[in-house]
């Protein structure tokens, strides 16, 4: 029997690689789903996005399993490279180099498949970019600091000088090398558009951003949009989460840069400064857009926006990422291109690594048997009602399990045995606990009960 790698590439000598469609994975990291405009969920400038998202598909319940440690992008990253789902991925995770000799990485999958393949920004995987990309620019650390500036933690405090500058660039981060990373971003992929313009092979472009991750900067007319009285704090703020201890994330440095208890100050800074880069990175996807227009490729282009997670910033009490709530879990999620509806929305709850296995249909790639994620052409093309029966999510080996069955959620906590549940159709924001109300005892037991179940066929390492 023939390798795989070697069988994938006489099936792609059967077809002429100018006849593939390019496709174009744009990736940030921290962005909720909340934070497009054109969704109305959120008062933000996303134009450019926006763009995206009316000229095709949005997908409005997009999930991560989660994370086995505090950089829940590390698990994201490795599972959307891998096709594996969580668990499976972190157990692979130390045995990468031998994905990557029997070339089964995702972008080794589409250079396979005759695709240039091309890479800048935010990787966080362990793996070399250089051995599994044709060309590469600017590889990113997981996130561009400041880990060690203290003027970065526990702040603002109302009524006190606020020791932290998104623009000063003495605090590097963004601002490292001198040019803002996300503006790097677009220089990197403007001039591999210009090249691939040149040429008659398809592209696969992966382009990661490390925005909107803190520390959260941007240039000063970007914070300058976004006074505090355009703010508005979280519908479901609160100055403490009541299970935070039994989380696992109460000392995580995303916990800690605001001060505890919340105030609704302090969130509202940490918003304004998040919008203002969500808003700038915008500004840098327009750029992308329109050198992709100038390349002359746009019509046989898939695009593809998503983002690692999503994060808090105020919501639950929490500020970062490690929790099992949907602003956590849930990132946006754009797909559009030559057969994309318009202006289409799907409900249907799905994970964002989905759009690996997509950009291998779309590639006339046969999925390998390795990949668990499915593709989400058959939803958008209306032949598929769903795509999961459950939804899962996990932080760290022991802390937290989400677990998500119709319209219920189960949320649990094993180092303290706690149990919460919402109705995600009635309670969207999740702030009405239905786990400790005699009305819904049967609900919970079933969820319980499929949970146990569902786990072993996630390996989970959950006893």
């Amino acid at each position: 029997m023939l390798p795989f790698f070697i069988a994938l590439n006489l099936l792609t000598l059967s077809a002429s690689a100018a006849e593939k469609p390019n496709i174009l994975f744009i990736f940030a990291d921290d962005q909720c789903y909340e934070t497009i405009g054109a969704l109305g969920l959120t008062d933000i400038d996303t134009p450019n996005l926006d763009r995206l998202a009316n000229q095709g598909t949005v997908f409005t319940h997009t999930y991560n399993m989660g994370g086995w440690h505090g950089a829940i992008c590390v698990a994201s990253r490795t599972m959307i490279n891998t096709g594996r789902f969580l668990w499976r991925a972190r157990d692979l995770e130390p045995k990468l180099a031998q994905e990557i000799n029997n070339e089964r990485m995702w972008s080794q999958l589409m250079r396979n498949a005759g695709y240039e393949t091309f890479f800048t920004g935010k990787w966080h995987v362990k793996a070399d970019t250089g051995a599994i990309f044709d060309h590469v620019s600017h590889v990113r650390p997981g996130m561009p600091g400041p880990i060690y500036y203290p003027e970065a933690y526990g702040r603002p405090v109302e009524g006190k000088p606020d020791p932290w500058s998104a623009t000063d660039p003495k605090f590097a981060g963004f601002w490292a090398g001198g040019r803002h990373w996300s503006e790097v971003v677009a220089d990197n992929a403007e001039n591999f558009m210009g090249l691939t313009s040149e040429s008659d092979k398809p592209f696969f472009m992966y382009l990661a951003f490390n925005a909107p991750h803190d520390p959260r900067q941007a240039p000063q007319e970007y914070l300058d949009r976004y006074p505090l009285d355009r703010i508005e704090v979280p519908e479901t703020f609160a100055p403490r989460y009541p299970y935070m201890e039994g989380t696992g994330a109460a000392e995580i440095r995303d916990e800690v840069l605001a001060p505890l208890p919340r105030t609704e100050y302090a969130v509202k800074v940490h918003r304004r400064e998040y919008y203002a880069i969500v808003t700038h990175m915008d500004d840098q996807i327009g750029r992308i857009l329109d050198a992709l227009e100038e390349s002359g490729k746009a019509d046989n282009t898939y695009i593809f926006f998503t983002a690692d997670h999503g994060l808090a910033v105020g919501h639950h009490g929490f500020i970062g990422k490690q929790n099992m709530y949907e602003h956590s879990l849930r990132p946006p999620l754009l797909v559009t291109g030559p057969s994309i509806p318009k202006g289409k929305k799907i409900d249907t709850p799905v994970y964002l690594q989905d759009v690996m296995a997509t950009s291998l249909e779309l590639a006339s790639l046969p999925q390998p048997e390795y990949v668990e994620f499915k593709s989400l052409l058959p939803l958008i093309e209306g032949k598929r009602e769903k795509q999961y029966d459950y939804i899962y999510g996990a932080y760290e080996p022991d802390s937290q399990r989400a677990f998500i069955s119709g319209d219920h959620k189960l949320i649990y906590y094993p180092k303290i045995d706690t149990y919460r549940l919402y109705n995600l159709d009635t309670d969207p924001m999740e702030m009405d606990d239905l786990a400790k109300k005699p009305s819904h005892a049967g609900t919970l037991a079933e969820l319980k009960s499929a949970f146990t179940w569902f786990k072993g066929r996630m390996a989970d390492p959950l006893n």
